[in-house]
């Protein structure tokens, strides 16, 4: 989330705090663990995978980006800098380039660039080192995991505690790799297909692009597997690979009776849900008029990431008060809810349900 929108998330979750009661009554049962347990482990690692499903998420987010060679990997962005040690390997150094990824330049190294096997001789880090210092204590210990390997650990969780783990992989820049020829619809649909997933498990499969949602539905059908897509939209902005196009169409009546016809939710940035007074907007009601569930994004326990009155003081890295944090969103009308801290949302949820 951008200063901006952080501006507007405190200022809307600080009003809505003075106007109303607490606690206020929860709507959001689902947590999806975003990027893992990325609140307690470097993001996109199996170690946070793992760590989020032994915490009791009822899905595992991994951002997909390919490879030279075609393989998905979970990262957050098909740049690595921020992410992996790449920059201390002088063998790599030529590696680093100028690219324009969805019409903004971006310098780095590039997933795309590193056939898999590279990739795996590279070693993750904490994005948010300022905001997660201990995470820090776990950089340089894990590889970049594939799709397949996320797969194997949600399976052998399976195994191990009878508990089914949902899956809800986003599609990252989806135009943009089918430009080079990487084709990630087809290599996400082959990948689960293998695994034996089918339309009645829990799998959710979002994006940004439309196009890539719509790609999922029809050769998805094709292929006999129809599994449930999610559109996934911000406050400002439109998605890349329609550049005519603004989220806020989208966000109209016509434009969520259109999203309608290609998936079964909406993935929102959480701002969408409250107005700026700090009463809930008609967003929830209207999607679901739609026949849309409601899915926000992202509930994070640090003070960096909270409105005001939900801060414990003036530490960004310390957490506040996320209990409310959870609550508010299930009253905006969440039907499931993103979040960096699965062991926090578990409490939450349960306080509100008893």
């Amino acid at each position: 989330m951008g200063g901006g929108a952080v501006t507007r998330f405190l200022l809307v979750f600080a009003a809505f705090i003075a106007a109303l009661p607490l606690p206020v009554p929860a709507q959001a049962q689902v947590i999806i663990a975003h990027r893992g347990a990325s609140g307690d482990r470097p993001e996109h690692t199996l170690a946070a995978y793992e760590l989020a499903i032994e915490q009791g998420a009822d899905y595992i987010e991994p951002d997909l980006v390919p490879t030279k060679d075609g393989v998905l990997v979970a990262r957050h962005e098909n740049e690595i800098s921020d992410t992996t040690d790449v920059a201390d390997h002088p063998e790599f150094a030529d590696r680093r380039t100028t690219k324009t990824i969805d019409g903004v330049e971006v310098t780095g190294w590039f997933t795309e660039d590193f056939t898999l096997a590279e990739l795996k001789t590279l070693r993750a880090k904490e994005r948010l080192p300022a905001i997660r210092p201990a995470n820090t204590a776990y950089d340089g210990q894990f590889q970049i995991p594939t799709l397949a390997e996320i797969i194997a650990l949600a399976r052998a969780k399976e195994a191990a505690t009878g508990r089914l783990v949902g899956l809800y992989p986003e599609i990252k820049h989806g135009s943009y790799f089918d430009a080079l020829g990487l084709a990630p619809v087809d290599a996400l649909l082959a990948t689960l297909k293998g695994a034996g997933y089918t339309a009645d498990d829990p799998v959710y499969i979002q994006s940004f692009e439309p196009t890539a949602l719509t790609q999922v539905m029809f050769r998805g059908r094709e292929m006999g597997v129809d599994y449930r897509r999610v559109q996934l939209l911000s406050e400002e902005g439109g998605p890349a690979d329609a550049p005519q196009l603004s989220y806020a169409q989208f966000l109209s009546d016509p434009g969520l009776a259109q999203i309608a016809r290609y998936a079964s939710a909406i993935g929102v940035e959480a701002t969408l849900l409250v107005a700026a007074d700090g009463t809930t907007t008609d967003l929830a009601a209207r999607a679901k008029a739609a026949g849309l569930d409601v899915h926000a994004w992202t509930a994070r326990a640090e003070n960096a990431f909270l409105p005001a009155p939900l801060q414990s003081g003036a530490d960004p890295a310390a957490n506040g008060n996320f209990a409310t944090l959870w609550a508010l969103l299930g009253r905006a009308g969440a039907d499931a809810i993103f979040t960096d801290n699965v062991a926090e949302a578990i409490a939450a949820r349960a306080a509100l349900r008893n």
